[in-house]
């Protein structure tokens, strides 16, 4: 595939023939200074002797460090390369444009700083002791790309090891987006998330987490499936976050298919691949919701879905609605990072998604109950949503 990519000439390489190596070419990202050093006064100040003075002051009182370096405004992109897009498991060297593109993503919708961390290891232990090794330079950690079951635990232990905001975005932001397009799509139908009984086709980090988030919000019931059917606590067969997940979800005490269970539901979301049979969605609920989040390729192609309900989303942007994670992650460290927050807890991602939600409120419609990436009312009203909530949770330190 490289030789097809680029053409090499005595020596020289000439343009890759695709456009997307053009652009990737030599990285998407840099290390920018934010003062001179136009002259030695200059160099005198921003390193030695200067720079002891701040040394030693951050010594004396280790708070400051959040004041005069770096680290209160940056965030660590971590990964292991396991599970990265829709590709696998294809290791950290192959996963670092993604990581850079995760980073500039922080930039540009959300005036964060990031650092792609891609690690040469797939052992918890190790990525622990790692993370938790380089978390004093930075002011919160992103993970990013991590393969279920492992990165329930890692988010988990890291969280509790660390000081500063620890979010696992292929759970989290997933679920703040769907929480928010749901709310919408709901009350652009004149119902409540009470009202609605949900299926999640996925039992993964994705659909184990907007099971816990439609839960929290509110919702009648949902049932969460995985290659063998309904997660349920009959089965003997489940994983420990699996048994987890059976005992907060499906109270009607569903068993079998998706396809079962899809019968008379109100909304599917998918977070899987695959294919839904069209039966399966033509035998929803009157005025159904269906977000088929895979790519390239949803669950349920959109001219499918449109045949029979209300609203469709997917996770691509060629379609209206689209469930992208840039509308949350950006704002919900921006406003964990505005206050020094220790966590990011289940009340600020609510917050997050309510304020996600409003932003459109008064636009609704069948294909617009989600914003653009681009639309610049997104990223502020996440973070204000965060920081408040962040204050009246304990969680901020300023």
């Amino acid at each position: 595939m490289a030789a097809e990519i680029v053409n090499q000439k005595d020596g020289l390489e000439d343009d890759v023939i695709d456009p997307a190596f053009a652009l990737h070419r030599g990285g998407k990202m840099a290390v920018q200074a934010t003062v001179p050093v136009r002259d030695a006064d200059d160099l005198s100040l921003a390193y030695t002797p200067g720079v002891a003075k701040v040394c030693s002051a951050i010594a004396e009182q280790p708070d400051m460090v959040d004041d005069y370096t770096w680290k209160s405004q940056v965030v660590a992109v971590v990964t292991d390369g396991s599970a990265v897009l829709g590709l696998g498991d294809i290791g950290p060297g192959a996963s670092l444009p993604v990581m850079e593109g995760k980073a500039i993503l922080f930039k540009q919708f959300g005036g964060v700083d990031a650092v792609p961390l891609a690690l040469d290891t797939q052992d918890t232990d190790e990525i622990v002791a790692t993370v938790s090794r380089l978390a004093p330079s930075f002011g919160g950690v992103n993970l990013e790309d991590i393969a279920a079951p492992r990165c329930f635990e890692i988010e988990a232990r890291l969280k509790e090891a660390l000081d500063i905001p620890v979010f696992h975005d292929d759970q989290h932001g997933t679920a703040i987006v769907t929480l928010a397009a749901l709310r919408n799509a709901a009350k652009l139908n004149g119902r409540t998330l009470g009202e609605l009984r949900a299926v999640i086709s996925g039992a993964g980090a994705a659909g184990v987490a907007i099971a816990r988030i439609l839960i929290e919000a509110g919702i009648g019931d949902v049932a969460v499936c995985d290659r063998k059917g309904v997660v349920s606590q009959d089965r003997e067969d489940l994983t420990a976050v699996k048994r987890e997940l059976a005992g907060f979800t499906n109270k009607a005490g569903r068993t079998g298919s998706l396809e079962a269970a899809l019968d008379g539901a109100d909304v599917f979301i998918g977070v899987s691949g695959g294919t839904v049979p069209e039966d399966a969605v033509a035998r929803m609920a009157e005025g159904a919701f269906v977000f088929a989040m895979a790519n390239p390729n949803p669950e349920v192609h959109p001219d499918v879905a449109r045949k029979y309900a209300a609203v469709v989303a997917t996770g691509r942007s060629d379609y209206p609605n689209q469930i992208n994670n840039v509308l949350a992650f950006p704002g919900v460290f921006a406003g964990a990072l505005q206050v020094r927050a220790t966590d990011i807890t289940e009340g600020m991602k609510l917050a997050a998604a309510e304020a996600l939600a409003a932003v459109v409120a008064d636009e609704l419609s069948a294909e617009r109950v989600i914003p653009s990436p681009f639309d610049e009312r997104v990223a502020p009203a996440v973070t204000a949503a965060v920081a408040a909530a962040a204050r009246a949770e304990g969680v901020a330190r300023r």
